[in-house]
């Protein structure tokens, strides 16, 4: 069975446990220092993954580094830890966080811009932006982009909405071009 379906597999069955005891909210936060944790440090994947350490020390460590996180989240990191999936951690974590935001009817994209956007500039975006996509609310990453020249261009998934001056100059050009031929 392939790694992508053995981790929406842990994913779905995690959303079912988060909906069932209400606690879908604590388990992304938790989640994502898990993921974050695991995708950060390399000794960490080495020593759970070494033959000669026993069970009962990995267990004692994932039990001691994550002390202050949710009882399910530890015992879902000893399961993946004893059947040897902690690779799997980072794609379990953002397919768990893919069912919760589809859920909740929140979508994740990447926002381009020549400079910073304020606060407000965010909520007026994410508010407007996921009416038109069909959404309750966006939640987004801004990157600064100083070749956009002014304007934004956004990304939800594999779709590009460029509303910024150097796109709309590309297309021009594009237009120009076709016309001399």
């Amino acid at each position: 069975m392939s790694d992508i379906v053995v981790a929406k597999r842990y994913a779905d069955a995690l959303f079912q446990l988060g909906l069932e005891k209400s606690t879908l909210d604590q388990f992304v936060e938790d989640f994502r220092v898990v993921r974050d944790v695991f995708a950060d440090n390399m000794e960490l994947n080495s020593f759970l993954s070494h033959p000669k350490v026993n069970g009962e020390q990995k267990e004692k460590l994932i039990t001691e580094s994550f002390s202050g996180l949710h009882t399910d989240v530890v015992n879902t990191v000893k399961l993946l830890v004893q059947r040897h999936r902690t690779s799997l951690i980072p794609s379990i974590v953002d397919a768990f966080i893919q069912n919760v935001n589809d859920a909740k009817g929140i979508e994740v994209a990447t926002v381009y811009s020549v400079r910073e956007l304020t606060d407000d500039e965010k909520a007026s975006l994410s508010a407007s932006f996921a009416k038109r996509i069909g959404k309750t609310s966006l939640e987004f990453e801004n990157v600064v982009d100083p070749s956009l020249v002014g304007g934004i261009k956004i990304r939800v998934g594999n779709t590009i909405y460029d509303g910024s001056i150097s796109g709309r100059l590309r297309r021009i050009e594009r237009e120009i071009t076709a016309a001399n031929i």
